[in-house]
């Protein structure tokens, strides 16, 4: 009697734990556990559930998906219910899935596919145009996110033909370079980072404003027609064919085979070729090829019989922790690191990794001198998993009460430790490394390790030391000769002209982006005005919330900062808004672009066309006055062919921007 006591409480704690895992994955697009570790949880309690039915709770997670429509955003019905995969882990579990195949269908093809890491959406078009995108949910109600879904470049918003209705499954994700660029940017920042592409690609896609998700680069990839009228489809290869033909980024690698043991080497070739995606894959998906097959195999309540997913388990090591040192960033945030023995994981040598916060630290009891476990979260961000054996007579490990830098007392704000000394030697050097960077001031030549020695040789002290540099001082740097000392002199030069926004957001004022800049200069029009603008006339902007008003409001109050400006406008520095008759060569005319340039990326040519007053489009109409081609384009050439739009290749847009 007691067993059975014990299993009944075993199957209460794993689906109360399952569920409250699948809230934050789902949910709130932060999971405490890696897929793998919740798939043996959830397998555990199926297995339970099996041999102990009438233990079995309403609220089981084996019953339903894990997601709910959230009230941000309209309810939706999935006309055809969106269900998730069973999983499989060995090649034995393949083998059982082809059994009970079998049992209803002889002669069997399936098609392989990598299975994409993202989150999973409906995209509906009606006589050949994008209506309505919404997320999966619980597979039988989502959420409307089509303005959202809209930004995205890869979803077509006009098919290639014509079709009275088509539902298409795809995944929503972002790329693994955006994902890295965004994690950088959040640690900068003081922002807590993404765990992994998946969550950034669901946290971007759920936003209330679609400008925040136009700005994350995120792709839809498709794999699947749920619906069609006026098609006549046999297989699956054929839709693919189809999805390809009609202009969306379809699934690649899909192979068809005639037994699972045939299978093996290409689940294991899909899995050696995880390198040369741009998104990230957590295995393989096995699939019927015949879609009359697969409607004689049908669905049980939550997975399609007609598939299986086969998991790849993660690649974990074990080490030892050395030491932990504090990292004091731009904002001021002390960000522990963890040093390790280097352990190779995911082909690659790793020694260190950022243990967040004393809250990280604390409920993982991580100590200096454990045996712990590393791995690659997405397979990219080392992190330590846990703590499997404490060094004798170790301590709990405390952030520092004060700076490591300066001295100066930390305070703890939210989770994080924070030093507020705006003299701190950390804060400055990070600083001056955000003023020169590619989207602030945007100074080729004067990397990070540059200013580190500019400032450990004391030949700057603040940003507008910059500005005083001549071409004898740069040659004392190492790694400088004639022509690159004069090209960084000329760059530096170049960058007095920059528009006021560049230099707002280059002054690293806490919570000013990009945009933020842009709204504020573009209503001001000068750093003299924004500098004695009261805070009620910031709070009132659109866009501009009270704590980034008390922010600017601060941070221009400061005698420092007054002098630095000061400083700036004396050394030519532009802090003015420009015209637009300055800007207008481009006035009136659209560009979409799409494809991969040699000589520069596709966010500097952005900037370079609106600088002049041009439009960026997302997708081609017949008001699009020019598509930019590069290599390897999309759909989007195509589209411009068929509409006769004027096609400028890489070197006739440079040379356009020059005239």
């Amino acid at each position: 009697m007691q067993n059975l006591q014990q299993i009944k409480k075993k199957i209460k704690d794993l689906t109360e734990e399952i569920n409250f895992h699948n809230d934050l994955y789902y949910n709130k697009d932060n999971p405490k556990i890696s897929d793998f570790e919740y798939d043996i949880m959830y397998r555990q309690l199926q297995n339970l559930e099996k041999e102990y039915p009438q233990f079995k709770l309403k609220n089981s997670p084996t019953n339903k998906i894990g997601g709910v429509v959230s009230s941000s955003f309209e309810k939706i019905k999935h006309k055809i219910y969106m269900g998730s995969l069973q999983n499989a882990y060995s090649f034995l579990e393949l083998l059982k899935f082809e059994e009970r195949i079998k049992q209803k269908i002889e002669n069997i093809s399936y098609i392989i596919e990598p299975k994409v890491d993202g989150l999973s959406v409906s995209l509906e078009y009606v006589n050949g145009k994008f209506k309505r995108g919404s997320t999966r949910g619980d597979g039988f109600f989502g959420e409307d996110i089509t303005e959202n879904l809209k930004t995205i470049n890869s979803i077509p918003k006009t098919l290639n033909k014509s079709i009275p209705f088509l539902e298409v499954r795809a995944e929503i994700y972002m790329p693994i370079m955006k994902f890295e660029e965004l994690i950088l940017k959040q640690k900068n920042l003081g922002e807590i980072p993404f765990k992994n592409p998946r969550n950034a690609a669901a946290g971007s896609l759920r936003q209330k404003n679609a400008f925040v998700t136009s700005t994350r680069g995120l792709k839809a990839i498709c794999f699947n027609i749920q619906q069609i009228e006026g098609v006549l489809l046999k297989t699956h290869k054929e839709a693919i064919d189809l999805l390809t033909n009609l202009g969306f980024y379809t699934i690649p690698e899909s192979e068809i085979f005639t037994q699972i043991k045939d299978c093996e080497t290409k689940i294991e070739e899909i899995k050696n070729n995880k390198k040369y995606y741009d998104f990230e894959i957590d295995g393989a998906v096995i699939k019927i090829n015949s879609l009359l097959d697969r409607k004689i195999l049908g669905s049980n309540s939550k997975n399609p019989r007609w598939a299986i997913a086969f998991k790849y388990p993660p690649q974990e090591q074990t080490t030892t922790l050395k030491e932990i040192v504090i990292n004091v960033g731009r904002t001021g945030v002390l960000t522990p690191i963890a040093i390790f023995d280097p352990v190779d994981v995911a082909k690659t040598t790793i020694n260190k990794a950022s243990l967040h916060n004393q809250d990280y630290i604390d409920k993982k009891d991580i100590r200096i001198g454990d045996l712990i476990v590393i791995r690659k979260a997405g397979e990219i961000i080392p992190e330590i998993v846990k703590s499997i054996k404490h060094k004798k007579n170790s301590k709990p490990y405390k952030l520092p009460t004060k700076c490591p830098v300066c001295g100066e007392k930390v305070f703890k704000i939210k989770t994080f430790y924070r030093c507020i000394n705006p003299y701190c030697k950390a804060t400055k050097l990070q600083n001056i490394i955000h003023f020169v960077s590619k989207e602030a001031m945007n100074i080729k030549g004067l990397g990070e390790q540059t200013i580190k020695t500019l400032v450990e040789k004391e030949m700057i002290e603040d940003v507008s030391d910059i500005y005083k540099l001549k071409k004898e001082d740069i040659l004392k740097l190492e790694g400088f000769k004639e022509k690159s000392a004069e090209n960084l002199l000329k760059a530096i030069k170049q960058s007095k002209k920059n528009p006021c926004w560049r230099l707002l957001f280059a002054l690293g004022i806490k919570e000013v982006g990009q945009k933020t800049a842009k709204i504020i200069c573009g209503k001001f029009k000068n750093i003299s005005k924004i500098m004695n603008t009261p805070i009620e006339q910031f709070i009132e902007i659109k866009d501009i919330g009270e704590i980034t008003a008390i922010n600017i409001t601060k941070y221009f109050s400061l005698k420092e900062t007054k002098n630095l400006i000061k400083k700036l406008i004396d050394l030519g520095i532009n802090v003015e808004d420009e015209k637009e008759e300055k800007n207008s060569k481009l006035k009136d005319i659209s560009f979409a672009i799409t494809g991969k340039f040699e000589n520069i990326k596709r966010e500097e040519l952005k900037n370079k066309i609106e600088a002049l007053s041009g439009k960026i489009v997302s997708s081609i109409s017949k008001k699009t006055t020019y598509l930019i081609a590069g290599e390897n384009p999309g759909s989007k050439l195509e589209k411009a062919k068929e509409l006769k739009i004027n096609i400028l290749n890489e070197n006739e847009i440079l040379k356009l921007i020059e005239k």
